[in-house]
This record gives structure tokens, C-alpha cells and sequence, in this order.
């Protein structure tokens, strides 16, 4: 179990559909007290018992854009015809209080946080406490098989994930360490040993 980073850090973790992505990101948000999840802003309306502030920051299209316009974005992008993003000052603010923050994103958002951080100075806290994970089934068998245990989905979406998942796992090499999801607490364990050493980096000044 780990109860806290020494350091605060951005952590971003990305993996296909059915590799174990969110149980490892929720374990570890239990676990540690100085880690929060990046609340992201998003033009769809509330669903259920979703807290405006808690669950999303809801805005209308024309707030989104305007955000946009003032560059407030780390990343962002069009889901199922809704816009969703990450701002700056959100992380920012967490941050400078010593937490870090965790971003459960796709290859493409990733892409774009990198290329946002990239144009940040290199003392910037972002920049310095960055680290980013892929986290992969052992083979794309097995998470074939996942996903068809799962039961939630049609034979002809399952193949589309599998398919989506192949191209994911194409990109892994662009990520700073690549968690292999065969067992579980073992994937969580090294998952916490790669975040404690960049923590532990960040405190030596290293980069």
C-alpha cells in the first residue's frame, strides 16, 4: 500500500478497454492521501447525482470554446459529440498545494499533454513532476477473452475494441514505463515502485 508521494507529481495513465486501467487508478486513489483525480470540464449536461465541481466542471459550448481561445486547456477532445478537457489551472492549483494528480486519458490525449508541457518552462512544476503509463494486457488474447467474460458487450464491439486496443498498444513506446496488467496486484505494485522513484527523482531535482 502506499500512503503518500514525497513529491507531487502529473501522472498520466492510458490503456485500452478491458486492460484494468480504472480498478488500478481507483486502488490507488484509495490508497494514497496526496493523490487527486483531474476533474474535467465538459459541454454534456449531469447525469444521475453528478456534483457540478465533484464529478466535472459542466460549461456550455460557448464557455468551452472560449476556454479554447485562452489556451486553458492542457488537452481536449470530442467524445460521443461531447467536448471534455483538462485545465491548466486545475492541475496548477493542485499542485501548489503538494498534491498530485492523476489523469486517466487516451494515447491521443496524452499526445497533447506532452506537446502542452513541452512549450511550459523547464522549471515549471508540470514539467518537472510529468510521468506518464501504459498500462497492457499480456497479449491481446487475453484481453479478448476479458472483455468477452466482462459481458457487456456485443460480439461485433468486441472485436472493435480488440482492434482499437492493438492500435493503443502500438503507441506504448511513447509512454516512460509500461505496466503489464498479468496479475493484478503485481501490476499495482510495480505501478506504486515506478511512481515512489519519480516522486523520489523530482525531490533530487532530476528530470
Amino acid at each position: 500500500m502506499m500512503t503518500s508521494l514525497s513529491n507531487p507529481l502529473l501522472i498520466i495513465v492510458s490503456a485500452p478497454s478491458g486492460a484494468g486501467k480504472t480498478t488500478l487508478c481507483d486502488r490507488l486513489l484509495e490508497d494514497c492521501d496526496n493523490i487527486v483525480y483531474s476533474v474535467s470540464v465538459t459541454t454534456r449536461e449531469p447525469r444521475g447525482l453528478e456534483m457540478d465541481g465533484e464529478d466535472y466542471i459542466f460549461v456550455t459550448a460557448d464557455g468551452f470554446a472560449t476556454r479554447v481561445k485562452e489556451d486553458a486547456f492542457l488537452e481536449h477532445a470530442v467524445v460521443h459529440g461531447f467536448k471534455y478537457g483538462t485545465l491548466r489551472s486545475t492541475v496548477e492549483e493542485a499542485m501548489a498545494e503538494g498534491q498530485s494528480v492523476l489523469m486517466d486519458i487516451d494515447v491521443a490525449g496524452a499526445r497533447q499533454i506532452r506537446e502542452s508541457l513541452e512549450a511550459l518552462p523547464v522549471s515549471d512544476p508540470m514539467r518537472i513532476g510529468f510521468v506518464d503509463l501504459f498500462v497492457a494486457p499480456p497479449s491481446v488474447e487475453a484481453l479478448r477473452e476479458r472483455l468477452v467474460n466482462r459481458g457487456e458487450d456485443e460480439p461485433d464491439i468486441i472485436e472493435r475494441r480488440v482492434v482499437n486496443a492493438e492500435q493503443e498498444m502500438a503507441c506504448s513506446g511513447e509512454y516512460m514505463h509500461v505496466v503489464i496488467n498479468d496479475d493484478l496486484d503485481r501490476a499495482y505494485d510495480e505501478l506504486c515502485m515506478m511512481l515512489k522513484a519519480r516522486g523520489e527523482m523530482v525531490g533530487r531535482g532530476e528530470t
